[in-house]
């Protein structure tokens, strides 16, 4: 583990030689930080704590793992990073797996929020930029020939019809 949290190799996944693995570069794998690579072990290791506490926390649905076709848990970097926050909310903030379940829930819901509004916000701007673009085409349809009036005055009229007055 590294002195800034990140994982070992200082690459993606902690992988040294980048994104592909150090593999040739004709088969190139792209890791992310949500790329299920660790098996138990390692990631136990990672995050320092017992596999036993892995299977646990899995089972109660604190940290769910992918799984391979032959049911194995891998862990990605993520799931690795949610491991250590469990474990230090447990340990250092005195709070029940139960009460750790539930803020990871809210921060997802949170983080699933922000990218709802990411979205609409984008999509806000876009039509923004549409609303624009027709307003400018109808602008440019103006007839040219034709002159706008300005008033020529504030004056004002008040019409009083005349009492006793019969047609």
């Amino acid at each position: 583990m590294r002195a800034d949290g990140g994982l070992p190799g200082g690459l993606p996944g902690g992988f040294p030689g980048g994104p592909s693995g150090g593999r040739s570069p004709g088969r190139r794998y792209e890791l992310s930080e949500i790329t299920p690579v660790y098996v138990i072990s390692v990631a136990a290791q990672l995050s320092g704590l017992h596999p036993q506490t892995l299977r646990q926390y899995d089972r109660l649905g604190l940290v769910s793992p992918d799984r391979t076709a032959g049911r194995g848990r891998r862990y990605s970097a993520r799931d690795i990073m949610q491991l250590r926050e469990v474990q230090r909310l447990s340990q250092e903030e005195g709070i029940n797996l139960a009460g750790i379940k539930r803020i990871l829930e809210l921060e997802n819901h949170v983080e699933a929020l922000r990218m709802r509004v990411a979205e609409l916000e984008a999509a806000a701007a876009e039509a923004g930029a549409v609303q624009a673009q027709r307003e400018a085409a109808v602008h440019a349809s103006y007839r040219r020939d034709l002159v706008r009036v300005q008033p020529q005055g504030t004056a004002l009229v008040v019409w009083r019809p005349k009492r006793g007055r019969q047609d």
